[in-house]
């Protein structure tokens, strides 16, 4: 399964790549704004950080024709640039357009089933349906992911699987043994994974008992 990082920010993408196990890098528009830089300025940052990976960049408006023109623009900053759609009839139609022209795509704000169908057929290169949102409302996020992995492998559908909205390392395990291709995972989210208490006790205990060896090597 490959690793995304959800975040704009570039010491935590910097980070999770000194890691060695970064697949890749998605935003939205509530991550960017966080930054609080100017939006060119932190795009480019992104994209200086991680060359040779996707980047997801969303685009803003509501139409089809303006979501094609925005998607246009930021596809100019790299080929590795994905344009992240919102899951709507406007955008299914901007979706359409930029896989014809070969500019992927990432269809976000997915939570159901027959809206991945729709995203799937359309040509979409990714769609993400968001766990976590489902799980706020009292839906398992995770069934969600079940379903439209089912519906992938029964058409042989090329679109990639996002796991969105990922809250927890369970999310991230649950992904891994349904069969997601791509889990993007906030940078806090990704520090638990490598954590156990048990490793930090052993290691500790270790530690304590590598002091009493005579005549270290090192």
């Amino acid at each position: 399964m490959k690793f995304f990082i959800d975040t704009a920010d570039v010491n935590e993408i910097r980070e999770a790549n000194r890691l060695h196990f970064l697949d890749g890098v998605t935003t939205n528009p509530t991550l960017i704004a966080k930054v609080k830089k100017p939006f060119w300025d932190v795009v480019k940052g992104i994209l200086a950080e991680v060359p040779d990976r996707p980047v997801s960049l969303e685009v803003a408006s509501t139409d089809a024709e303006g979501m094609i023109k925005e998607g246009e623009k930021l596809a100019e900053l790299g080929k590795n640039v994905v344009i992240k759609i919102p899951m709507t009839p406007e955008g299914l139609k901007a979706v359409s357009y930029f896989e014809s022209k070969g500019i992927k795509t990432n269809v976000t704000l997915v939570f159901s089933p027959a809206q991945a169908l729709l995203a799937m057929k359309v040509g979409a290169s990714y769609i993400s349906p968001f766990v976590g949102r489902l799980d706020d409302i009292s839906h398992t996020g995770m069934d969600l992911i079940r379903q439209i992995k089912q519906i992938k492998d029964n058409y042989n559908f090329k679109s990639e699987i996002i796991v969105a909205s990922v809250r927890n390392p369970v999310h991230v395990i649950e992904s891994a043994m349904i069969g997601a291709d791509i889990a993007t995972i906030p940078y806090s989210v990704i520090a638990q994974l490598a954590k156990h208490p048990l490793t930090d006790i052993g290691l500790e205990r270790f530690l304590k008992d590598w002091e009493s060896v005579p005549e270290k090597p090192f």
